[in-house]
């Protein structure tokens, strides 16, 4: 289906090379959001808020339907405003074989494990998310990670059943926990895979989930005793690109599900109906006490408000973008919500359109009722946003990640490969973008840093697409208090 195609059925179904820096290799303290005293992360979020400015982010960056015929890597961008080598890609680590397709990734130690001497902050777990290998990456030097080890597909089916790896989140007891959205064929329901702190394979974690569908996201709040998980499709589905008559056939996800933390089983199940069709990236609030949270419905383009009533979890529709009509589009053009993300205070929700372009600011201080209090126009296909750089931007705002103190927001445009294709046709020639926008923590607003921009357009195989973004030293989408 072309995007065309998919706006009509949209419409339709809502109405029914490497630089050294100074810091290179550096092992510091900030960089790693802990000490060997007091083990990973943060004790607080407000101490997270306290930590230094990030100097370096690592995204992963993909050649996955380009038609450039080299291995996805991992590269590492500085953000340092006075190095020399500022808004640059300063090293790329190549994975070992062609075709993973990574997408998400995770850190094996965070401030869910904050207080545990023995632990560090050292080590990303990068997935494919096509070949469904899984890459341990060393990030001891700083700017420069190295390959730690591979865990084959084959062995993952043979232990779990499970593909698809998608969410990584460490886990306050060491292992970490991996969403696996498909079976060994690749249909759903998935399910969750857990490492252990040497990295092997311990099984997976749920033990009853027969009200899942698909699987997609996670978080959880383990003080509430509390996961929530969300819906894309089965690999079978997704990895072709967007088919109308999939829809139809209930193949796409609506449903979030609520387990018991302790017993890993699903205790309720909301069905969004088609006002929360594709509910994806699930945040909740920093504050180990809080009982909010939020998740976006990306082809409803909905925003639900996930609380606690009496002692029920339940999900409100708080937030509804308007499709827009646009001169050559035959039907108004839904915003399609694909990331989204709380600042560390809670105070803020941010939300990417990959349609429209744009990304909104949201102040949350009642959690049931967001105010849009800051919007900026980047790329997207309504032409409402200007030049970057001197370019119009090929792709959408879509990836985000929040600096710990809240002033600086980066993204990235790339989707997914078949869909970026479908959507975003040129985006294989030009590759993907990487921009920071600052943030007004007062009172709400948001502006393009015209000094930031990174063109993966430019890279030394050929354009590649980035996707997620972490910082050494942890960030807004992957610590969790427990």
């Amino acid at each position: 289906m072309q995007r065309r195609e998919f706006l009509s059925a949209s419409a339709a179904l809502g109405a029914a090379a490497l630089v050294t820096p100074r810091w290179l290799g550096a092992h510091e303290h900030h960089q790693h959001g802990g000490s060997a005293s007091t083990g990973p992360g943060y004790a607080t979020p407000a101490e997270a808020m306290k930590s230094p400015p990030e100097k370096l982010l690592y995204t992963t960056a993909l050649y996955v339907g380009t038609g450039v015929k080299q291995p996805d890597y991992l590269a590492t961008v500085d953000v340092d405003p006075s190095s020399p080598t500022y808004s640059q890609v300063v090293h790329r680590l190549e994975m070992p074989k062609l075709g993973d397709e990574l997408h998400h990734f995770g850190w094996n130690a965070c401030s869910s494990c904050h207080g545990h001497a023995d632990m560090e902050r050292r080590f990303l777990i990068v997935p494919g998310l096509g070949s469904s290998r899984i890459h341990i990456v060393s990030c001891e030097k700083g700017a420069a990670p190295k390959l730690h080890k591979v865990i084959e597909p084959d062995e993952i089916i043979r232990q779990t059943g499970l593909t698809a790896p998608h969410t990584v989140h460490c886990l306050a007891d060491g292992n970490i926990m991996i969403s696996m959205l498909g079976d060994a064929e690749g249909h759903g329901p998935g399910g969750f895979l857990l490492l252990d702190q040497d990295f092997n394979i311990a099984g997976r974690w749920e033990q009853d989930a027969a009200a899942m569908k698909y699987n997609y996201d996670f978080w959880y709040q383990p003080r509430h005793n509390v996961m929530v998980s969300s819906e894309w499709a089965a690999p079978k589905t997704f990895s072709g690109g967007f088919k109308l008559e999939d829809v139809a056939a209930g193949k796409f996800g609506q449903q979030i599900h609520f387990w018991n933390w302790e017993a890993r089983k699903i205790t309720n199940t909301v069905d969004l109906g088609e006002n929360g069709r594709i509910p994806l990236e699930v945040r909740f609030q920093h504050n180990p006490t809080g009982k909010h949270g939020y998740v976006g419905a990306a082809l409803s383009s909905t925003m639900w408000h996930l609380h606690q009533e009496g002692d029920a979890w339940t999900a409100k529709q708080v937030i509804a973008v308007e499709p827009i009509e646009a001169e050559g589009w035959p039907f108004p053009v839904p915003g399609l919500i694909t990331d989204l993300l709380l600042s560390m205070d809670d105070k803020y929700l941010y939300f990417s359109n990959w349609l429209h372009g744009d990304i909104r600011q949201y102040d949350i201080t009642n959690p049931a009722e967001p105010k849009l209090v800051g919007q900026v126009w980047i790329g997207g296909v309504l032409g409402k946003a200007p030049k970057i750089a001197g370019q119009q931007l090929v792709g959408g705002p879509q990836m985000l990640q929040l600096s710990l103190d809240g002033k600086r927001l980066y993204v990235t445009s790339s989707l997914f490969s078949s869909w970026d294709n479908q959507f975003f046709p040129k985006m294989a020639e030009t590759g993907s973008f990487m921009l920071q926008i600052d943030c007004d923590t007062e009172k709400g607003g948001l502006k393009v840093n015209e000094k930031f921009f990174v063109d993966f357009g430019k890279e030394p195989h050929g354009p590649a697409r980035a996707h997620e973004m972490r910082y050494p030293g942890g960030d807004c989408t992957s610590d969790i208090w427990v």
